[in-house]
C-alpha cells in the first residue's frame, strides 16, 4: 500500500487490498488531529434527543449516530463537519468508537441495553427524556441542565432553558385563536392510516403548553399510537388536524383522491396544517422547532383560526 502524490490511497501491484479494520484505523487517525481541539470532555452521543441538546448549548461531540438521517428528520441544530458518524443508533460502530477514544458516551433510556458494550470503551452517562407515563418536556429540561453542568456549559444550558420557556409563551399567545378548537396531532404512514401523538410525546406535550387541547384521547406510548384508520379523525368533527412530515410518496399521491380524507370536516374547511419534519423523540430544540413551525403555519392560513 502507498499514497499517491494527491494524498489518496493506492495499492502496490501484487499487495493485498486494504482490509476494513486497517481502513477504519487510518480513517480514525486522520480525524483525530482535527477533533483534538474540541472542548473537553470528548463526547460520543448515541441518542438523537441528546445530540440536539448538546449542540444547542455549544457542546460539539466527537461522534454521533445516523447524522444524515438526523439532518433530514430532526433538521436542527446543524451538525458541524467535525462530528464523526457512528452508524445506526441501534447498533453503532463499536470499532470506530473505540478508535475515537471518547471520554464520555451519552445515551438515553432507549439504549440502556447497549451500556455493557459501551462501558468497555468509556464511561456512560444516561440522561432521560422519555419515561413511561411522564410528559417529556420537564425531563428534557432537566437533562439539558445536567448536561450543561457536566460539560462546563451550565450558563449556556440555563440560558437555553429560559429562552425556550419564553419562546413557547410567545407562541402560545400567537396561537390563541387556533387554540379555540382541539387539534389532532398526527403523522401519516400511508393514505389510509395515521399515528396520533399524545401527551407523552414531545410534540403532544408542547401542544398542551401552547394551550391547545389534544383531540386524541386514547392511549399512546412515548411517541404515537399504533396506526389507526383515517375515519377515526371524524370522531371530533370540530377539531383541526396537524400533520407532521415527512409524508411518504404514497400519501402525497393518494390523499387528494381519498374519499375518507376529503370527507373530514377539517379537510373540507381548510383546517389542516402540514408541518415540516420534527424529531418525534427530541429534546427542547425539537420543542421549539415544533412550536415555531405550527405558529408559522397558522399565521399563513386564516382558516386555522
Amino acid at each position: 500500500m502507498s499514497f499517491r502524490r494527491d494524498g489518496h490511497l493506492a495499492c502496490l501491484s501484487g499487495s493485498p487490498s486494504l482490509d476494513r479494520r486497517a481502513f477504519l484505523a487510518l480513517a480514525a487517525s486522520a480525524l483525530l488531529p482535527r477533533l483534538a481541539s474540541a472542548a473537553q470532555p470528548r463526547i460520543a452521543i448515541i441518542d438523537w434527543g441528546l445530540l440536539e441538546t448538546a449542540l444547542a448549548i455549544g457542546v460539539v461531540p466527537a461522534a454521533a449516530t445516523e447524522l444524515r438521517q438526523f439532518a433530514r428528520i430532526a433538521v436542527e441544530p446543524a451538525i458541524p463537519a467535525s462530528v464523526v458518524d457512528l452508524g445506526l443508533r441501534g447498533s453503532p460502530n463499536y470499532e470506530l468508537l473505540r478508535m475515537l477514544a471518547p471520554d464520555l458516551i451519552l445515551i438515553s433510556g432507549f439504549y440502556e441495553y447497549q451500556r455493557p458494550s459501551l462501558e468497555r470503551i468509556a464511561p456512560v452517562l444516561a440522561l432521560p427524556i422519555y419515561e413511561a407515563g411522564r410528559p417529556p418536556y420537564p425531563l428534557a429540561q432537566s437533562s439539558l441542565l445536567a448536561l450543561g453542568e457536566r460539560t462546563g456549559r451550565g450558563a449556556d444550558a440555563d440560558r437555553y432553558a429560559a429562552e425556550t420557556g419564553a419562546e413557547l409563551e410567545e407562541r402560545r399567545l400567537a396561537l390563541r385563536r387556533f387554540a379555540s378548537r382541539p387539534a389532532f396531532l398526527i403523522s401519516l404512514g400511508d393514505a389510509r392510516h395515521f399515528r396520533a401523538f399524545g401527551a407523552d410525546s414531545m410534540p403532544g406535550d408542547v401542544l398542551a403548553r401552547l394551550g391547545i387541547t389534544n383531540a386524541w384521547h386514547d392511549d399512546t406510548s412515548y411517541s404515537a399510537a399504533a396506526p389507526v384508520g383515517i375515519e377515526a379523525l371524524a370522531r371530533v368533527p370540530e377539531a383541526s388536524i396537524i400533520v407532521l412530515a415527512p409524508l411518504p410518496a404514497e400519501v402525497s399521491r393518494g390523499l387528494p383522491d381519498n374519499a375518507l380524507w376529503n370527507a373530514l370536516p377539517a379537510v373540507r374547511e381548510g383546517r389542516v396544517a402540514v408541518l415540516e419534519p420534527v424529531n418525534h423523540f427530541g429534546g427542547l430544540p425539537s420543542a421549539r422547532r415544533f412550536a415555531r413551525l405550527l405558529a408559522d403555519a397558522v399565521a399563513r392560513e386564516p382558516n386555522h383560526g
